[in-house]
């Protein structure tokens, strides 16, 4: 494999984290261990899809070379029926691992904050906005994410005309980002007696959570002294061109 070298400084990296998560220094640094985790479990699967790679290359090497030297007929039957098992698995393996060093969006391990809204289609819209929320909302414990409502406001025939709500979990963006949208339906409403086909639509916005930051008090006062001093110095420079214009 071309990425063989790419792999190998992955699974490196992966034993260096080891150690590091093991460090007295590193354990009593919350910072710093929360990054380490957070790099370590980004490169797990990848990792374990990749040694699992090379223990196959290497029972199909072991097989070939006992297969040259075994003169049992039936011992080679098997074994040459075992070698025919493993080779098939290595192609999806190989498509899998060139997936898996994509580089990966910085915001894909986050938490997600979901609003929902209701659009066009009256009384249907906000149903159906309903029905998002209780999808996502099971798709979210299937996952064995936290859901926490922020803000929800019902309707009174059981649907929505918006909420927002936190997801909190592993890996939470990367399986919601792409949820951001207009979403559409096509069906007879619970409010329609006629049997009519309505079309009616809801929004959906996912953003990724926030990082906390510290912010240095005193060092925010003078950047904004600053800042005030050259807008002074900018406006007083206008009024001295108008004077002489």
């Amino acid at each position: 494999m071309e990425i063989f070298g790419q792999l190998e400084i992955v699974e490196e990296r992966y034993e260096k984290l080891n150690e590091l998560l093991s460090d007295p220094d590193v354990v009593s640094d919350t910072k710093k261990l929360m990054e380490y985790s957070k790099e370590q479990r980004s490169i797990e699967k990848t990792v374990a899809v990749f040694r699992e790679y090379k223990d196959i290359v290497q029972q199909i090497k072991d097989t070939k070379e006992l297969l040259e030297i075994e003169e049992d007929k039936e011992m080679k039957e098997m074994m040459q029926e075992e070698i025919k098992e493993l080779e098939p698995t290595l192609a999806p393996m190989e498509e899998e691992l060139k997936i898996l060093l994509l580089p990966k969006d910085p915001n894909d391990g986050k938490n997600v904050v979901v609003e929902v809204r209701g659009a066009a289609g009256g009384d249907e819209a906000q149903l159906f906005a309903g029905d998002l929320l209780r999808m996502y909302t099971r798709f979210a414990e299937s996952q064995g994410w936290k859901v926490d409502v922020l803000e929800r406001s019902e309707t009174g025939i059981g649907g929505i005309k918006e909420a927002i709500f936190i997801i909190s979990g592993e890996d939470v963006y990367s399986k919601m980002k792409f949820e951001s949208g207009a979403h559409r339906v096509q069906r007879v409403p619970t409010t329609e007696s006629s049997g009519r086909i309505h079309t009616s639509t809801a929004t959906v916005v996912v953003l990724p959570e926030a990082e906390e930051i510290e912010i240095d008090i005193n060092e925010m006062i003078s950047v904004l002294i600053h800042s005030h001093q050259v807008v002074l110095g900018v406006n007083r420079l206008i009024q001295l061109c108008q004077l002489y214009v």
